[in-house]
């Protein structure tokens, strides 16, 4: 890792948006300012719409978890995420990447962290209970400084962060569960019932097209869904409405422009994407089968392993992941 400057902050999932350089490795002028410029304005309009919607969800839309969870799962991911920091950098000595760029670059560093803080906190349900949602922050946050991959010039996480840190407390307390899928437009009516998914699917759109590029994942994803549940009407006698009414749901809408689409624990290459997305889908149908509650969270945790198993495999052989 070079020390003679910060680098910049990661977007959770952009391609090459979460590697740690390894020693000497120096990307091109051109290419590394692209490529940060892409990243940090993914970064903002991923936290400013997570950010929107947790202030709306509060004040107007019916959020059922405790106002106190985001603000004291905000408060563990920045200390967590600045503590990690100035510990890696002073065992690879090198100044801490929140340093040297003033406000701003404080702000753009901690902007991963408060997304998956505002995830956590948004889509947990623990009654009155702050800690399991404190609990699920620092797994997340865990997870993606230990479960790390050697990918070409430096190493990424392989867990989507949010995802792994809601899988891990959903398993430890049988008692947490998800945030009810209603809470989202509980109080909403009217025009408002149209207006709001479709700004939410029109934004998550532009973002993965534009930015993250991850349709094909999408479609794969959204597809292999429907497909789920047309085979379970077909083999189990399922009533078609029931399988395919989630997705109608906005907690569907959220999880396939904001979860599932995660850049940096998702592949690159289209076909690869088509693989992620359709896998992630047969999984939720089978433990949808096997009566498994929460399907959608585990089956992308088990996606992200495979996926990391397989990557670390090809770091041991030396190739390119």
């Amino acid at each position: 890792m070079t020390t003679t400057r910060p680098q910049p902050a990661e977007v959770p999932g952009l391609p090459q948006g979460d590697v740690t350089s390894a020693p000497g490795a120096t990307p091109t002028a051109p290419a590394a300012a692209a490529a940060k410029d892409v990243r940090i304005t993914a970064l903002r309009r991923f936290a400013l719409a997570i950010t929107v919607l947790n202030i709306a969800g509060y004040a107007i839309l019916g959020f059922e978890p405790a106002l106190i969870c985001p603000i004291a799962a905000l408060a563990t991911a920045y200390a967590m995420d600045l503590g990690l920091e100035y510990l890696d950098a002073r065992m690879r000595r090198r100044p801490p990447r929140f340093l040297g760029a003033g406000v701003r670059g404080l702000v753009d560093f901690l902007l991963p962290a408060h997304i998956t803080a505002l995830a956590v906190s948004m889509l947990l349900y623990s009654g009155g209970q702050v800690w399991p949602v404190v609990f699920g922050v620092v797994v997340a946050l865990g997870g993606k400084t230990l479960l790390r991959v050697r990918m070409g010039r430096g190493d990424r996480h392989v867990m989507n962060p949010s995802n792994f840190g809601i899988t891990v407390t959903l398993l430890c307390f049988t008692w947490v569960g998800i945030a009810p899928p209603y809470h989202f437009t509980e109080n909403v009516t009217g025009l408002w019932d149209w207006l709001l998914p479709a700004i939410i699917i029109t934004t998550g759109t532009l973002l993965n097209a534009k930015l993250t590029k991850r349709m094909p994942l999408i479609a794969a994803w959204v597809g292999g869904f429907a497909a789920q549940g047309l085979v379970r009407v077909a083999l189990f006698d399922a009533p078609p409405a029931s399988v395919l009414l989630p997705m109608t749901g906005l907690a569907f809408v959220l999880f396939t422009n904001y979860m599932i689409t995660d850049p940096a624990t998702t592949p690159v290459k289209p076909l690869n994407q088509v693989f992620f997305g359709a896998g992630a889908a047969a999984l939720y149908g089978l433990l949808t089968s096997l009566h498994v509650a929460f399907g959608m969270f585990f089956a992308l945790t088990i996606v992200c392993a495979v996926r990391g198993l397989y990557l670390f495999g090809c770091s041991q052989r030396g190739a390119t992941a």
